[in-house]
């Protein structure tokens, strides 16, 4: 969902931080993190496909359950790893307000107008301060990466983001501003993806990683099917307090930690399962900002449509089918003709809006 992936050693001149923005040149990319921005928005796509069918089905909530414990973790660690050069300066705020802040007022904005007839709400409001439905995550991300100095000049920044977000859940009053709980909550992934390093992602990448994962992710799924019926899914949203679920407050640090080991678990098997090597849908790692974006308008759309209360969607063939259609659309969406049409409001070109290095020294001294 976020970005143009590009390594984090190349000059900042001649590259842009991982902000949802232009595409680099395939000779600047890496294959494997545009792999898995692909392979992950996709599993973003089909568990918002899945969510009207799990009331019928243990199986489809066992899966969803287990995707949902690591495909907005990995996106979140993978953005923070590529958030590591981002130093406030000129170029890179240019960069964060072009690719995160305007495709977010653009579609907090555009959201609000279609589910005003997709949620049958005519009269719901335009709120650039509560985040509507999937722009959370971009809400998140300018909160995430303007606080990134801090984060890489502290002495333990994993271990305080995580006491910030096991604090987190024990606040309620947290308003929906921003969706600040869920911020704060998914902050540990993306603190740790600013501690990554490159060697850490060749580890995950070893045979024996990949043949580990088999067994890992086999035993997660059979433990996601026993609590099916046992464990409130919600807790993987990371959007409210311990109290909300019910629960004494104290529960909300413990839950933030076990799911923090367990997510992470998830996240590096699914890593170890990423292809390192170019194919077919390496190019559409560059688009995952679109196909994020964009499938939430077909799937609110489906919805107001009922086409789960269908007989066919409550067969286990139907399941199958609703995946298969959920892959392929996100897919489409992250091709390269989608990406030319929304350009002019996923990637502006606003050079009219900053002053040019030049301008800057120009500029009186107050």
């Amino acid at each position: 969902m976020t970005e143009a992936i590009h390594t984090a050693a190349a000059p900042a001149a001649t590259t842009r931080p991982a902000t949802g923005t232009r595409a680099e040149p395939a000779a600047r990319r890496d294959a494997f993190f545009d792999n898995a921005k692909y392979l992950a928005i996709v599993l973003v796509a089909v568990g918002h496909a899945w969510e009207p069918l799990r009331d019928d089905s243990r199986a489809v909530t066992a899966l969803y359950t287990l995707v949902y414990a690591f495909h907005m973790p990995a996106f979140i660690v993978i953005s923070g790893y590529f958030s590591r050069t981002f130093d406030a300066s000129p170029g890179r705020i240019e960069r964060l307000v072009t690719g995160v802040a305007v495709p977010y007022v653009v579609f907090e904005t555009a959201y609000t107008f279609f589910t005003r007839w997709s949620d049958g709400e005519p009269d719901r409001p335009v709120s650039l301060l509560d985040p509507l439905y999937l722009t959370w995550f971009l809400a998140a991300l300018f909160v995430w990466r303007l606080t990134t100095p801090f984060w890489r000049n502290v002495r333990w920044p994993l271990p305080l983001a995580l006491a910030v977000a096991m604090l987190a859940t024990l606040s309620p009053d947290i308003g929906a501003d921003l969706d600040l709980q869920r911020t704060l909550q998914f902050l540990p992934y993306f603190v740790l993806g600013l501690c990554l390093r490159p060697e850490h992602f060749r580890w995950v990448r070893r045979r024996a990683a990949r043949l580990l994962a088999v067994p890992v992710f086999a035993g997660a799924l059979v433990a996601a099917y026993w609590l099916a019926p046992r464990f409130e899914y919600a807790w993987l949203f990371h959007r409210s307090s311990a109290e909300r679920f019910g629960v004494p407050a104290w529960y909300g640090p413990l839950m933030t930690l076990a799911l923090f080991g367990c997510s992470l678990l998830l996240v590096a098997c699914f890593l170890a399962w990423v292809p390192g090597r170019a194919t077919w849908f390496t190019a559409l790692g560059s688009g995952t900002l679109y196909g994020y974006l964009l499938h939430g308008f077909v799937v609110q759309a489906a919805n107001h449509w009922h086409w789960s209360r269908a007989g066919w969607a409550r067969e286990p063939y139907g399941a199958v089918v609703v995946t298969l259609v959920a892959a392929a659309v996100v897919t489409l969406l992250c091709t390269a003709p989608v990406r030319r049409v929304f350009r002019c409001v996923m990637e502006p070109r606003m050079d009219w809006a900053f002053r040019r290095s030049g301008d800057q020294a120009a500029a009186p001294r107050r």
